[in-house]
Formats: C-alpha cells, sequence, structure tokens
C-alpha cells in the first residue's frame, strides 16, 4: 500500500512540470483579433462561425470557446472539430499558414460513371 502512494505522489509532481501550452496564447502578427483567426484558417470560417458566435470582441473570449458552444450555436461537427484543432496547434506555436487544410470538393460524379456503364453494353 504504501509504495503506491508514493509511485501516485511522484506520478503528481511529474505531471505538473511538463510544460503545456498557454490557454490563451499571445496573438502573433497579423492575427490579433478572432476575425484575422478565422480568415486565416480558411474553409470559410469567417462567414460559418462569425454569425452564431457574435459575441466573440476580445482575443480572450476566442479562447474560452469550448465544443458545447459551437454546438449551441448551431455549427456543424466537422467545421466545430476543425475549428477547435485549428486552435490548439495555434495555441501550441503553430502558424496557420502551414496547418490550414482547405475543404474538400463535392463530389461532381455520382453511381458508377461512364465507364462502368460503357463497358456493360454488349
Amino acid at each position: 500500500m504504501r509504495g503506491s502512494s508514493i509511485l501516485r505522489q511522484i506520478v503528481a509532481e511529474s505531471s505538473s512540470r511538463i510544460a503545456q501550452p498557454p490557454r490563451v496564447p499571445a496573438p502573433r502578427g497579423s492575427i490579433n483579433t478572432p476575425s484575422a483567426f478565422l480568415a486565416a484558417i480558411g474553409r470559410d470560417s469567417p462567414k460559418k462561425l462569425s454569425g452564431p458566435l457574435s459575441g466573440w470582441q476580445q482575443w480572450e473570449d476566442m479562447w474560452k470557446t469550448d465544443g458545447e458552444v459551437l454546438k449551441d450555436a448551431g455549427v456543424g461537427v466537422k467545421d466545430r472539430r476543425y475549428f477547435l484543432w485549428c486552435l490548439e496547434k495555434f495555441r501550441a506555436g503553430g502558424d496557420p499558414s502551414e496547418f490550414a487544410i482547405p475543404a474538400k470538393p463535392k463530389k461532381k460524379f455520382r453511381g458508377y460513371g461512364t465507364f462502368v456503364s460503357l463497358s456493360t453494353i454488349d
């Protein structure tokens, strides 16, 4: 029993020493407002997120947002996950021009396509 309490104490002390990124990072370069951040991450984020979350007037307000707030505001799952992922990347020191991923374009063809339908004709 005594050994496990010592182990717990060591684990607790070592986990508190791990350097974690600041919860509200300082603005960097041209990204100093929530609207500039949304424009930098792309995917039409200013249009999708600024409407339902117009309460973001300060830089700190954006960083206090979590998935539940976005869900209650009516933001879709993919947009919600992408936005939170971008927040974490920026918080860790990344540049949006490096980690921003463009949205996948819609499919243009449905079904089997012309090749399959033409090859079945005898």
